[in-house]
């Protein structure tokens, strides 16, 4: 069962086994840079900008895997991709083994690996079976990443998981060394337990976790900048670092830029125009970016511009083109 949308790619798309293996990069020893999955903000046209910028691998949006199996609408919606989206992995939030697997099998020629969401804190998620309530049901996460593993024909496609920490963190060492048992290829960390939002980050419990699995470890939670990116691998020894808030604010940040650089706000405006990414994504993307280098009043300005020809008409007159002799590389 492949939708419209997925059909029309499968004569030009490589399949997983055609790209350079996401565990190929954990044994290169590097530390791995990822973007996150992110609800309406990690879709097709972020994720192009980002890889112009030094990072490794994108995650989709969380998709939920009975919709997506259930709705030709959701999966034309959910999954958008191309032929250099790649290495990409599909999250899906799901409450039975089966589900998952389906969901796999479907994006397994288009992408080059699954995630089952073990860490959305919201209400809505948990109630319904998805997200952080699984963290709880460690036997329910060991046999979906079984199931996936055992019914997605290729070898090389990754099953991960992305959780949170429990207060008592045997637990939480407990449903990792389980997943690894079923064949978990690595495991996402966000270090916080389900009641925290923006309390610090545990570190301390990303290691001992690292320190307790064979399998690569990646580390989320307040990834801002460059620098810590090297301080969190340097503290817990993890195998990569996963970004959210820090790349939507600036997607150049894996490159090493401290701020949004011009040439990348254009960049968006080049990939967002081609893609034909809705208004209304394209400029609160172009909000985040530009919050830390503009002053109030530019923001009131900039926030409440209503059109595409507006934003980049503005983004013109008080920036400048990247091409323009007198505007400087980076004037940000």
């Amino acid at each position: 069962m492949v939708c419209g949308a997925l059909a029309s790619l499968w004569p030009t798309m490589k399949t997983a086994s055609g790209n350079t293996s996401i565990m190929d990069m954990f044994e290169e020893g590097k530390v791995v840079k990822i973007c996150a999955p992110m609800v309406r903000y990690s879709k097709l046209a972020f994720r192009s900008l980002v890889r112009k910028y030094s990072c490794d691998v994108c995650f989709t949006p969380m998709i939920i895997a009975a919709d997506f199996l259930r709705s030709v609408k959701a999966r034309d919606s959910e999954f958008t991709t191309n032929k250099s989206d790649r290495p990409l992995i599909v999250q899906f939030a799901a409450q039975d083994p089966q589900t998952l697997a389906d969901a796999a099998r479907v994006v397994a020629p288009f992408s080059d690996g699954v995630d089952l969401n073990c860490g959305c804190p919201q209400r809505w998620a948990m109630s319904a079976g998805y997200g952080a309530c699984l963290i709880n049901k460690p036997e329910l996460v060991e046999d979906m990443v079984r199931h996936v593993r055992n019914q997605v024909d290729n070898p090389d496609y990754t099953v991960s998981i992305k959780i949170r920490i429990h207060k008592d963190l045997r637990q939480t060492v407990d449903l990792c060394q389980k997943a690894e048992s079923a064949g978990v290829s690595w495991i996402t960390v966000h270090g916080r337990t389900t009641e925290e939002r923006h309390q610090p980050v545990h570190y301390d419990a990303i290691k001992t976790i690292k320190d307790s699995v064979s399998v690569p470890v990646i580390a989320n939670g307040d990834i801002k900048c460059l620098r810590d990116v090297e301080s969190t691998h340097q503290h817990t020894g993890v195998n990569g670092v996963m970004a959210a808030r820090g790349l939507l604010a600036n997607p150049a940040m894996f490159a090493g830029y401290e701020d949004t650089p011009l040439q990348c706000i254009w960049d968006w405006v080049d990939i967002a125009v081609e893609q034909g990414t809705p208004f209304s994504c394209f400029h609160h993307h172009l909000i985040y970016m530009l919050e830390r280098v503009s002053s109030q009043p530019e923001r009131k300005v900039f926030n409440s511009l209503s059109s595409t020809s507006a934003v980049i008409d503005y983004l013109q007159n008080t920036y400048g083109s990247i091409h323009d002799p007198d505007t400087q590389i980076c004037p940000f």
